[in-house]
Order: structure tokens, then C-alpha cells, then sequence
């Protein structure tokens, strides 16, 4: 054997055992095994992801709280804490009316922004940045607030709304954060801030919050615009189209940033409690490893809830930070939170059942990626779940809206809606809400 071979078959050997990760010579060669170490293995690269139901819960029985009515869906995700659980709708829904509501979207600008529904009164903002409060029994317009838009800034989108003790709080993409009367449409106050925002604010114990795109949460008195306190996370380069909300529950404040970083804060001064990133252990790509928590995180029971782009689905105990529970499942959109189950759309165009308190997969049904599979074109974004009356509905870019078994994950059945949609329905009022791509706003019950 020369020298030479010798060589190329020691970097082979290097090479292989360097690649085998936590394996031993021992291991390669044939030997014995020392016994694996206790506790949950967890995937380290984003191709390792969680997509297989657990055996350990296939005979567990999914049990739901009955639906209940809410009256209200006053911020992005229903509530400060988006924990909606169970919501009620009437039997055989049907669209009742449909308002164009302004600006839609188009190449440059993208219609964000959910609807917000306080009493009899449900508010939208369009890709301009122009509010519309309409009546929700008969869709009749009760107001319309149009801010000045410096001329630099006419293509800026993003933003949303919430509301609080009869103001609107408006987030835009041009750096502006407005508190708008609710009776009226009244400017009450306006405040430039650090930088854009393109995610909707989050409002609680009269105090409101917004986060910019670099990452920047600024809390502000919702009486006066009084800037209270502001905190910041790492600045992230790149990031998703579209932001989450913080996710609020007593004194508690949980942010999450398009770097990953996940604060919970001390409503009251700021003050970080605790700090997490759901980051990827390994980066393998671009798109793929993007950390950014776009769906808002959830606070239910003392746990939150939080899942990232890059493949990070995770329970943490409120009170330390400590986690719980971490799966390898990414998403862009909110968890849904009912009984003792969680739902989640995938990046994968897979929606999930799993336990909310161990995060065992109890079932996963893929949805289609595209309106022609057998040319794979037209790819379908996914948006949603809600949970309403024994359904979860989700909405589709190609414009159709889905309802799904959440007790075996089995189809229900499917409603074309005018246009593409961008995000999913609001409900309130045992009523449905749809925003489509191009500002119709359409009313089921």
C-alpha cells in the first residue's frame, strides 16, 4: 500500500467519522454500544422535521370545550393573549353582504392587515393605509379616516390595527402609529416612530405596542401617545413579508422578532424577565433558515406558544422561560390554541393536531401546494387556523376556503371565494369575516 492510498484512506475514514456526528469509532467498527442517553431527541438540521403521528397518542380520543359566542374580536389574533380556544358560528353560514373597503393589493404594495370587530362595528384598513369602519349587520360604511402619506413613502405597506376603550390604534408602513376615535373616525393623537412597521399592534391595560421592522417594540399610552418604555432585538437583514403582534397576559408582554428572539417583558417598565431564540441549531440555506416568528405567539394556561420560520415550534412556562416542549415544525402563522390541543399550519402546506402540553403529533394532514400538481403551478399559501363549531377554517392564495375535521384532520368541505386571500378569517358576532387580495370584505352567517 503506498504511501499515497494510505493517505486518501485516512481523510476517507476522517471524513466518514466526522460526518457521523455523535458517532464513536466504536460505533463504526462493530462494537458494543454504550447505552443512548435519556431524554427526547430533537431534529438539529431544518431537513430533520417532525411530520409523523405519535404512536404514544394515536388511541388519545381529541375532545374539544364546546363552541362558545364572542362578541368581539378587538386585535390581531381575538384577544391580548390570542388564546380564542372554541368560537361559535350558525348552521349552514352563507355570504350576506360584500363591501369593497379601498386600496387592494398589488406588485408593490400588499394588503396585510386582518379586520378588527368591537360591538356592531367592524374596522379594515386597505394597502393605503385608509381606515373604514362599517356596520357588521348590513356592511353599511359608518366612517373613513384618511392619513397624509409623505409622497416618499406612497408604495410603504404593512401595519394594522387594534382597539381599545372606543380608540383605533393604526401601525403603518411608513413609520406613523395613529389612535383614531371609534365613534367617529377622529384623529386623536399621531406619533412618528423609529422606523415602519409591518406588523399590527397589540393593545392592553392602556397601554399600546408596536414593533418596526428592525425589530424595535415601543410601548405608548393608548390616552396620550406617551412613549412609556421601548426595547430592542437584534436587527434582522432579511425577513417575511408581514409581522406578528406581542402577545400579552397580566404584567406579562411576549415579543417576537422577525431575528428569532422571543422577550417576555414586564408590561409596566419593560423590563426582560426572560429571552429565547428559535433560531436553527444549524444553517444549511437562505430562505430555509430565516428565524423570523411571523405568526404571533400565544399565551394559554401559563405556557406560550411560539413557532418560527426556520423550523422551531416551542411551549415555555411563562413565568421562567424554561421550555417545555420544542418540536422541529416551522410556520408563518399563528398556533391555535383549544382544550388540550394546539393546530398549526406547516411550512410544509400540513396542518397539525398535537397535545398541547407534551407536543405529541396526534395527526397531520397534508393540504395541497398547488393549483395544478401535476405541473406544480401555481403555488397555494396557506393562512389560518381558526377553530369555529367543530371546524378549523383555513384560506388559500388561489382564493378557496377550507374546513377541516379537528378531531381526525378528514376534509369538510370548501368555498370558492371571489379573489386570492392573504389571510384568515376573523369571526365575531357567530359570524365569519373574509378579506380578500383585492379589499372585498365579505360577511358569512
Amino acid at each position: 500500500m503506498t504511501n499515497k492510498f494510505r493517505c486518501r484512506l485516512l481523510g476517507v475514514i476522517m471524513a466518514f467519522i466526522s460526518l457521523s456526528g455523535c458517532d464513536t469509532i466504536d460505533d463504526i467498527i462493530g462494537k458494543k454500544k454504550k447505552p443512548p442517553l435519556p431524554g427526547e431527541r430533537i431534529p438539529v438540521m431544518l431537513h430533520e422535521r417532525d411530520s409523523t403521528p405519535d404512536p404514544m397518542v394515536s388511541g388519545l380520543r381529541v375532545m374539544l370545550p364546546p363552541p362558545t359566542k364572542n362578541r368581539d374580536w378587538p386585535q390581531s389574533g381575538g384577544s391580548s393573549s390570542h388564546a380564542m380556544h372554541h368560537l361559535k358560528t350558525g348552521k349552514n353560514i352563507a355570504a350576506v353582504w360584500t363591501v369593497d373597503i379601498g386600496a387592494g393589493a398589488n406588485d408593490e404594495r400588499r394588503l396585510l392587515a386582518s379586520p378588527i370587530i368591537v360591538g356592531d362595528r367592524i374596522f379594515v384598513v386597505d394597502a393605503k393605509f385608509v381606515v373604514t369602519a362599517f356596520n357588521v349587520g348590513s356592511g353599511q360604511q359608518v366612517w373613513r379616516f384618511r392619513p397624509k402619506i409623505p409622497d416618499e413613502d406612497d408604495e410603504a405597506f404593512g401595519g394594522g390595527l387594534a382597539s381599545y376603550d372606543g380608540r383605533v390604534f393604526l401601525s403603518t408602513g411608513y413609520g406613523r402609529a395613529y389612535a383614531i376615535s371609534g365613534s367617529t373616525g377622529k384623529l386623536i393623537w399621531e406619533k412618528k416612530l423609529a422606523g415602519p412597521m409591518r406588523a399590527p399592534p397589540a393593545v392592553a391595560n392602556g397601554r399600546v405596542y408596536f414593533i418596526t421592522i428592525d425589530n424595535q417594540l415601543i410601548a405608548m399610552n393608548t390616552i396620550s401617545g406617551k412613549r412609556l418604555w421601548s426595547h430592542a432585538g437584534l436587527a434582522e437583514s432579511a425577513g417575511l413579508l408581514g409581522g406578528s403582534a406581542p402577545a400579552i397576559d397580566g404584567t406579562t408582554v411576549v415579543v417576537p422578532y422577525s431575528s428569532g428572539e422571543v422577550f417576555a417583558m414586564r408590561a409596566e417598565n419593560g423590563r426582560v424577565v426572560w429571552s429565547d431564540a428559535l433560531s436553527p441549531v444549524r444553517r444549511a440555506g437562505a430562505l430555509s433558515t430565516l428565524a423570523h416568528v411571523r405568526g404571533s405567539p400565544v399565551i394559554d394556561r401559563g405556557v406560550v406558544y411560539a413557532v418560527s420560520h426556520s423550523g422551531r415550534l416551542v411551549a415555555i412556562d411563562r413565568r421562567n422561560g424554561a421550555r417545555i416542549w420544542e418540536r422541529g415544525i416551522g410556520g408563518v402563522e399563528t398556533p391555535w390554541i383549544a382544550g388540550n390541543f394546539l393546530y398549526l399550519l406547516s411550512n410544509e402546506s400540513e396542518i397539525y393536531c398535537l397535545t398541547r402540553r407534551g407536543g405529541r403529533i396526534r395527526w397531520v394532514r397534508p393540504l395541497p401546494k398547488f393549483e395544478d400538481p401535476k405541473d406544480k403551478e401555481g403555488p397555494i399559501k396557506w393562512s389560518g387556523p381558526i377553530l369555529v363549531s367543530d371546524r378549523l377554517v383555513i384560506t388559500g392564495s388561489h382564493g378557496v376556503a377550507l374546513s377541516i375535521s379537528p378531531y381526525t384532520g378528514e376534509p369538510l368541505g370548501r368555498v370558492k371565494l371571489p379573489d386570492k386571500i392573504s389571510i384568515p378569517p376573523v369571526v365575531a358576532g357567530e359570524s365569519l369575516y373574509f378579506l380578500t387580495d383585492e379589499a372585498e370584505l365579505i360577511a358569512y352567517r
